[in-house]
């Protein structure tokens, strides 16, 4: 079941929510909305404030952006490359999800994940999906997600414990230490605009999103590792995981923008925005609405292309933090 159907609000119809959910192959009754995921002082959920260092190549990451842009356009994905999210009840019955490629300890972790008979994974050619069990305070992710003969197999993932204690990335220390389905090692959550953020009217997070091009072998934290494989000689190329923030003096209220743009511009002054992943334009990622009955993204998009609202988007205005970067990691 998705979020959008766990999540309660006035007036809701039971007998809606419960078709949905055993649409969507939920053992039982929805789950009420954990609230955001990870632990309250994450990289996702806590405040910047006013004075967070910015760093030495904040202009020429932030012209980079801009250039990118309007070069590639700017996107927020929800029914490709996005997150489907199915928030399932303690007893959700558990499946064995094959693992295709070398991982004892991360196929161990997909021997009994709680995942829905009818789940589908998102469009595109990662097939990402999550799956969030409150009750047992674990969150189960998977890359390139598909059925052999009937039976579900991934080709990589990751399982997180302690969900709300996170601190917003995958820290397993095993036989395999790089889980997760991003590039970068960031949850599928982490970032993600979700329909309890559209309902509410406000996003008290940090956004996620990728750009075309990213550096190279580095990487900068949160990220834990990279898939960027672009050099230009004479252009900043951008790690994976830098974190940008609206200017804190920018008037975001004078702009009059799109209330869906101006939420966004809110997230990213308070929380700013980083880059998870690399991918065919410079995309937000909003929840999938693949799985629901009632679809909030048209009325959030008003009617329009992601990219039309988006380029309201105070692109110049941004900055970008102080952050540790690391090396080397090959695609």
């Amino acid at each position: 079941m998705s979020v959008v159907l766990a999540c309660s609000a006035a007036g809701s119809d039971h007998h809606v929510l419960a078709r949905a959910a055993a649409k969507a192959g939920v053992a039982s009754a929805p789950v009420a909305w954990p609230g955001r995921p990870f632990a309250p002082d994450s990289v996702w959920n806590r405040p910047l404030g006013d004075r967070a260092p910015v760093s030495p190549n904040s202009r020429s990451y932030v012209t980079e952006v801009v250039r990118q842009v309007d070069d590639y356009g700017p996107w927020i994905n929800t029914y490709a490359y996005s997150v489907p999210v199915y928030l399932v009840p303690a007893g959700q019955p558990t499946i064995h999800v094959t693992l295709d490629t070398w991982g004892p300890d991360l196929q161990q972790a997909f021997d009994a994940v709680p995942l829905p008979a009818n789940a589908k994974p998102a469009m595109g050619a990662d097939e990402q999906l999550t799956v969030w069990q409150p009750s047992t305070n674990t969150m189960w992710e998977f890359w390139k997600l598909h059925r052999v003969d009937g039976h579900w197999h991934a080709r990589w993932g990751g399982e997180m414990k302690d969900v709300s204690q996170n601190p917003g990335y995958f820290t397993h220390d095993g036989i395999t230490n790089d889980w997760g389905a991003t590039a970068t090692g960031l949850p599928l959550l982490g970032g993600l605009i979700t329909f309890a953020d559209l309902r509410q009217g406000y996003i008290n997070h940090a956004l996620a999103i990728s750009l075309v091009e990213t550096a190279p072998r580095y990487w900068a934290w949160p990220a834990q590792r990279t898939d960027g494989d672009v050099f230009t000689p004479g252009v900043a190329q951008i790690p994976e995981g830098t974190r940008f923030r609206l200017d804190p003096h920018l008037n975001i209220a004078a702009l009059h923008l799109p209330p869906l743009v101006r939420m966004m511009a809110v997230a990213a002054q308070r929380y700013g925005i980083i880059v998870r992943d690399k991918g065919g334009a410079v995309a937000f990622y909003g929840q999938d609405p693949s799985t629901t009955e009632v679809n909030p993204w048209g009325p959030a998009l008003e009617g329009q292309y992601p990219n039309n609202l988006l380029r309201l988007f105070p692109w110049s205005d941004l900055q970008a933090l102080q952050s540790t970067v690391s090396c080397c990691w090959g695609p």
